[in-house]
């Protein structure tokens, strides 16, 4: 399999690009400095957040043993690790970012659509993060001083102010970050990724003593027939591909920065089926010895935290849930649409404004009222959140099997009828025939009441569905 010259990563295309499509932050990168450890680190800043160790911790809560949740997520992790490698193998080899690759099955223009579906859900979540992780923080500063109490009587705009004030300092931190390009990006989550494993290690020991040194990982809550164990088992893997769904889309986004493919395998081989595992099951662990000290199942680490009657370990906690989240936030909802937004109009947006303008985006949008809307997050953000699938499974497809990993990387920055990616008016016809009917069921599937016990496989099917599709349009033209 053969692909373009990885020369081009070296610098701007050779031929005259179009302003339209090209800036440097869009252009083939020009260095490749991401070592294993740096897409490892990646993963440990992705994974270790309170939303994935709540989602494990569920799994227990519904009736899955601790064994049970651990083969799942095994399971899914593999299939996660497949999915990246395909992913990241176009961006390793094309040097370009998500949109810029888009251009290859979806047109030079074209691309702008699933760019736009990515950003929109990437900028949505990265105000939930923050404002998850504020609400976190909240709590461990009032269990740290209880006489900032008063702070939470008055409120503005549905936010206290302590709410207000956690959340800014998240915000405002973040930001910062973003402001010094994705080479900041790779030195932070280089220390922030091992950093929550310090405090789950520290929650996993005192809750071990708290339990007098034996804790069951076979007894769980809720007793769930034989069958009910079944389907919640696959559940658990439709659900992790469904979330992970969003970053494999945009994997090239790091992968375009690793020196060859055997980097990036053997990072997502650590990063994914071994670490990400590993801290599910420590949650699992965390959640199943909660059950026995306390006699109830505290499935948010900030909530069991706040019982460690230590204000040095509180403050630490605190700490590192905040770099935790940020951590998640800048891998999976800052680059994406920074890159995303810089590709709608190259000659005037960066990466770094693009940036910019998600953070400023997702602060405006008052993530903690989209958050408690069941029916913004359920219909809005899952609607949207079911399209990726069929946008992966086009893309990869078009790649592997149409044009046999063969891309002109010049021509990706070409915006007449020169270029192989032009199409029709730069849109692919073709991806687009493939794209609505496929995002349609995908989200049918997801939303409907009537579909819930399919609803977990909504990523999967969207994928497949689209995957076949596309190659069948394909073969008929």
């Amino acid at each position: 399999m053969t692909a373009a010259p990885l020369a081009h990563a070296a610098g701007p295309p050779p031929t005259s690009p179009d302003p339209r499509l090209w800036n440097a932050d869009l252009a083939p990168a020009k260095e490749r400095r991401w070592k294993v450890y740096d897409i490892f680190a990646l993963w440990m800043s992705d994974v270790h957040n309170l939303g994935n160790y709540t989602f494990a911790a569920g799994l227990f809560v519904l009736g899955l043993s601790a064994w049970q949740v651990f083969t799942a997520l095994l399971f899914g992790f593999v299939l996660i690790y497949a999915g990246m490698n395909l992913m990241g193998r176009i961006g390793q080899r094309t040097g370009v970012p998500f949109p810029v690759v888009a251009r290859i099955s979806f047109g030079t223009f074209g691309a702008n659509l699933p760019a736009l579906i990515r950003a929109v859900i990437a900028i949505f979540w990265y105000g939930i993060q923050t404002y998850l992780a504020s609400v976190a923080i909240t709590v461990l500063v009032l269990a740290i001083d209880p006489g900032l109490k008063p702070w939470t009587e008055h409120g503005f705009l549905g936010l206290h102010a302590l709410g207000w004030a956690c959340f800014l300092a998240l915000w405002l931190v973040q930001a910062l970050i973003l402001t010094k390009g994705m080479e900041s990006v790779r030195r932070f989550q280089d220390w922030c990724g091992p950093a929550i494993w310090v405090v789950m290690l520290a929650l996993a020991v005192w809750i071990l003593a708290a339990g007098h040194w034996n804790i069951s990982l076979t007894s769980n809550p809720k007793a769930l027939s034989t069958g009910e164990q079944f389907r919640q088992w696959f559940g658990a893997v439709g659900l992790i591909l469904s979330i992970y769904g969003t970053l494999m889309l945009n994997f090239c986004d790091f992968s375009r920065f690793a020196p060859d493919q055997k980097t990036v395998r053997r990072g997502n081989f650590w990063g994914l089926p071994i670490n990400s595992t590993a801290f599910a099951l420590l949650s699992v662990f965390i959640t199943a010895g909660s059950l026995q000290v306390f006699g109830e199942a505290i499935t948010d680490p900030a909530a069991l935290l706040a019982r460690v009657h230590s204000t040095p370990v509180l403050i630490a906690g605190a700490l590192t849930f905040a770099v935790a989240t940020m951590g998640v936030n800048i891998v999976a909802n800052f680059v994406s649409p920074a890159y995303d937004l810089a590709n709608i109009w190259p000659k005037r947006i960066s990466f770094t404004v693009g940036g910019m303008i998600s953070a400023v985006a997702a602060l405006c949008v008052l993530p903690w009222k989209l958050y408690s809307s069941p029916a913004v997050v359920n219909y809005f953000l899952g609607g949207l959140g079911a399209f990726l699938g069929p946008l992966f499974g086009i893309m990869i497809v078009d790649y592997y099997l149409i044009r046999r990993g063969k891309v002109d990387v010049d021509a990706l920055f070409v915006a007449d009828s020169s270029s192989p990616y032009h199409y029709r008016r730069g849109v692919n016809p073709r991806a687009l025939v493939t794209f609505l009917p496929t995002a349609a069921l995908s989200a049918v599937i997801a939303l409907v009441p009537a579909f819930a016990p399919a609803a977990p496989y909504s990523w999967f099917i969207g994928t497949a569905s689209a995957a076949l599709l596309y190659r069948a349009v394909s073969r008929a033209h």
